[in-house]
């Protein structure tokens, strides 16, 4: 708890700010590293299912992902249930954040959670102003979300060349932008809503925050247990049963007195941090990157929903985190930390444009049903998230030694 406040001190005082990267947590320091190799598998994941989709194996392939178990495809499996623990590991993070990490002082949560609301809003605008009143319309959501892995690998290769407290403010911002693209989903992108299986979610949900609030229960199986009966009335529910996870986080006991010590959302953080980088997120950048690139593929990216996914990503992300922060700034709204500049905010609104996971993830509930809308999104996301990280690194490594 005492690296704890030496890290917000840091960041809020100028006469520490030098000092910053030694007062990094150690959940941070081991969160930072474990998303960090997770980047470094999903690449290898994405390329090996994009080239054997593409081989004449390709066929069985994407058919494996079909194959139905207990009534849902592997497929259904994959983007419903585990994707939900990964949305766990994103609320307990967010968690974190809130009660002892840099979103729990007021002072130091305003900037990345304007620069997340700036990186969310201005994508969007860009895909709604050149796809409104089409069918293309749904896509609006998938440029909008950052890919904390991917974001967090290249600030990793940069190394010692970024100040330390941009990666806290990436890693801010990115936690708020996931959570808004799960607030999205579950506003945009349920359907057929059955009200009786989601109050009976919504009493479960309650019964297990009464656990928390006043029986103080510490053991992790009752909560454990009360998440699986959440995922699944939600997923009869109509709303996207991923949000257990969020939900879940949310009622398990959490305690800033030993944040890096011994609190059940504290143990389950950890626990889940190697599963979810080296088996959901691979398992899940195998089953939804199995994509055939046909002839007319470039054709595709023509196309007005291709456009907006990518200049969302591309130029949304860094115009929005950039001019959204400048205003605050300028407004005396909130403050930079005395080791940052302006050049090392642009960087990280290039890196914000990096979506991936959550804009696949998107892609699949926003054209639910239409196979080669899906694809060519996917295309497009694959494309703009590759030319994002490369436009980051590169602006960074540029522009930091100057720093």
């Amino acid at each position: 708890m005492k690296k704890q406040r030496a890290r917000i001190t840091a960041i809020a005082s100028p006469e520490a700010a030098n000092t910053l990267g030694a007062h990094l947590s150690a959940s941070f320091q081991r969160f930072f590293d474990s998303e960090k190799a997770s980047g470094l598998v999903l690449i290898a994941c994405t390329l090996f299912s994009l080239l054997l989709t593409n081989t004449r194996y390709g066929a069985d392939y994407a058919a494996l992902w079909q194959f139905h178990v207990a009534g849902l495809s592997l497929s259904h499996w994959i983007n419903d249930a585990l994707m939900a623990i990964f949305f766990l590991l994103i609320g307990l993070e967010l968690e974190r954040e809130l009660y002892s990490g840099e979103l729990s002082s007021l002072q130091n949560a305003l900037l990345p959670l304007v620069a997340a609301l700036g990186g969310i809003a201005t994508p969007a605008l860009i895909h709604f102003a050149l796809n409104a009143g089409t069918p293309a319309q749904a896509g609006l959501g998938i440029p909008m979300a950052t890919d904390i892995a991917f974001a967090l690998g290249a600030l990793a290769l940069l190394g010692a060349r970024v100040p330390a407290s941009l990666k806290v403010f990436v890693v801010a911002f990115a936690v708020i932008d996931d959570l808004c693209a799960i607030l999205v989903i579950a506003v945009f992108y349920s359907t057929g809503l059955s009200f009786a299986y989601l109050g009976a979610a919504l009493a479960v949900w309650l019964l297990l925050v009464a656990m928390n609030r006043l029986l103080r229960w510490m053991s992790l199986l009752p909560y454990l247990l009360g998440g699986a009966l959440l995922w699944f009335l939600l997923l009869k529910s109509g709303v996207h049963a991923t949000l257990a996870g969020v939900m879940l986080a949310f009622a398990i006991p959490y305690s800033a007195r030993d944040a890096d010590q011994a609190s059940p959302s504290h143990r389950l953080e950890e626990f889940l941090h190697t599963p979810v980088a080296f088996v959901i997120l691979p398992i899940f950048a195998l089953a939804n990157t199995a994509i055939p690139i046909g002839g007319n593929w470039l054709q595709e990216l023509g196309s007005s929903n291709s456009l907006g996914i990518m200049l969302g990503l591309l130029l949304g992300k860094p115009l929005g985190v950039t001019l959204v922060c400048f205003v605050a700034v300028a407004v005396g709204l909130c403050r930079l930390p005395p080791d940052l500049n302006w050049r090392h905010i642009t960087g990280a609104g290039l890196l914000g444009g990096i979506g991936f996971t959550m804009s696949i993830f998107i892609s699949n509930l926003a054209f639910a049903g239409a196979a080669p809308v899906i694809d060519a999104s996917k295309i497009a996301v694959l494309l703009a998230s590759t030319l994002a990280g490369v436009l980051g690194f590169c602006w960074l490594r540029a522009f930091s030694v100057r720093a």
